[in-house]
């Protein structure tokens, strides 16, 4: 609610940028996606290594995990 109240108001300021920023959004998003699904991969992988390591801890008991 609040980034469109921030577009309203800029909206009334300087309508043609308002406008850019309504047409960029998308663009920028679509542009940064593939990062996005890089950095789920990339944190997946690290909590699968954490897992292997935590993994005789928690079959011995020694540690409650989270």
């Amino acid at each position: 609610m609040l980034g469109f109240l921030l577009w309203l108001l800029l909206l009334f300021v300087c309508w043609p940028l308002a406008l850019l920023a309504l047409v960029a959004y998308p663009l920028v998003w679509l542009l940064l996606l593939p990062f996005r699904l890089l950095g789920i991969g990339v944190e997946a992988v690290f909590e699968l290594l954490r897992a292997l390591v935590m993994l005789p801890a928690r079959v011995l008991g020694l540690s409650s995990g989270r």
